[in-house]
């Protein structure tokens, strides 16, 4: 794992100095590449989900990689290659009384360790981002998917390229990951992805810096003043479309002045869709299924109150036509995203205009919510002067 990194380290010396017009060029190159490679993927998915004894529905659809789903991943490449890059960007500039000239510019991070489970398709979206932010790339799947990560690895690592930019770690032990996280002069960064027991397991043995979300633990609120027949499909969609997943809402918040209206047609609504609602819940589980905790509060200081208390700083919304209301949610809800009158299924980096996400985040220093291109990237001060000293 020592070498593993330190080649990864010489790798992002070499992927700093690319140009974008390289970048791209490269990247468009492996969107190409993988379509090509779609026999050999799928191939090696096969081998991946005939030892997936155990495993539920809901990983095994995300571990099943199919010719639709590798087209949409080559695509959310090429989308990529057609963003700006950010790298070598000027965030700010300014000059001083003393006419010291300074730039704060964008770099790449450097080497960036990614954790992940049953998701074949962070190898291709984290690779790829990752690239073309300048930053050398070691992706540690779980034990699940080693065949297709390795594959579309295999895929992404076309000519040209700087060899060990992108790099699948090739054994599932344990042991070889304990080893990684403690490479912190190695490796700048890492992002786990996955439940709340990886992020939490990884966080405590990590001496890198971590970026994290530990659970999604999202909520709508629907005000007295909401449009209701808005009300009922977002919460439908935010809870029901896809359950699975970190920005779904575990509780629903209405207004008392709804009690009478608005909660039984919900309730009928969430029923027929199959989900089970819970007034006396745990209000800090994340269910991830088609549970939803529920309850009536006594207005936007209470459903505030009760996210404070309660909720992950991840995704929350506010469903209402009042819009004094509305911004008195937004701005006291600390969460890393924060909606009215949307879904909080569209806290994603593709639906944010990112191209892809790398992940999201609920800390607060250096990333927070969706993490697209600029999210991973750090500054430099560039300084230009003609001898001035320092009195």
């Amino acid at each position: 794992m020592v070498a593993l990194a330190r080649r990864s380290r010489d790798a992002a010396r070499a992927l700093a100095k690319l140009d974008t017009a390289t970048k791209n060029r490269l990247l468009l190159a492996m969107a190409d590449n993988l379509e090509k490679s779609a026999g050999p993927i799928k191939a090696a998915n096969a081998r991946d989900l005939a030892a997936a004894a155990g495993l539920s529905p809901a990983m095994l659809d995300r571990l099943t990689l199919t010719e639709k789903r590798i087209a949409e991943m080559a695509g959310s490449i090429r989308a990529v290659a057609a963003l700006p890059d950010p790298v070598g960007q000027t965030i700010r500039e300014w000059t001083r009384p003393n006419g010291l000239r300074i730039q704060k510019v964008r770099v790449p991070i450097g080497v960036i360790l990614i954790i992940y489970e049953s998701r074949p398709n962070v190898t291709v979206d984290a690779g790829v981002l990752c690239f073309k932010t300048g930053n050398a790339v070691i992706l540690r799947g779980g034990s699940e998917a080693i065949h297709s990560n390795l594959a579309l690895a295999a895929a992404l690592n076309v000519s040209g390229l700087p060899a060990d930019a992108i790099t699948v770690v090739p054994t599932t032990d344990r042991a070889a990951l304990d080893e990684l996280l403690k490479l912190d002069e190695l490796i700048q960064l890492c992002i786990p992805r996955g439940g709340e027991g990886l992020i939490r397991a990884v966080a405590e043995k990590s001496r890198i810096p971590v970026i994290k979300h530990y659970k999604g633990v999202c909520h709508v609120y629907v005000d007295r003043d909401a449009d209701l027949d808005m009300a009922e499909k977002i919460v439908l969609n935010a809870k029901c479309q896809r359950p699975g997943v970190c920005n779904a809402i575990e509780t629903l918040l209405v207004d008392a002045p709804l009690a009478g209206t608005f909660l039984p047609r919900i309730e009928t609504a969430l029923r027929a869709r199959g989900v089970e609602i819970r007034r006396d819940a745990d209000w800090t589980t994340e269910y991830l299924d088609l549970i939803i905790g529920l309850r009536v509060v006594n207005g936007v200081d209470e459903a505030i109150d009760h996210i404070t208390r309660y909720g992950s700083a991840h995704s929350d919304a506010i469903v209402t036509r009042n819009r004094a209301t509305a911004e008195k949610f937004l701005r006291e809800v600390d969460s890393s995203s924060v909606f009215w009158n949307a879904s909080t299924r569209l806290a994603d980096g593709g639906q944010y205009g990112f191209g892809a996400e790398i992940g999201i985040s609920t800390d607060k220093l250096h990333a927070r919510g969706p993490m697209g291109l600029e999210e991973l990237t750090s500054y430099k001060f560039v300084v230009v002067g003609n001898g001035q000293l320092r009195e």
